[in-house]
């Protein structure tokens, strides 16, 4: 039974940092297209 706890929280764990890991890399580009912008238009 425990063995069981600790598989699903480490597989929940897993999953939660994936997420984040997109959701920053996310916000990376979307700084660097929002720069790209910039330099354009000056």
């Amino acid at each position: 039974m425990t063995r069981k706890i600790i598989l699903v929280v480490t597989a929940s764990l897993m999953a939660l940092t994936a997420t984040a890991c997109n959701t920053v890399r996310g916000v990376g580009q979307d700084l660097e297209s929002v720069a790209n912008e910039v330099d354009a238009a000056t």
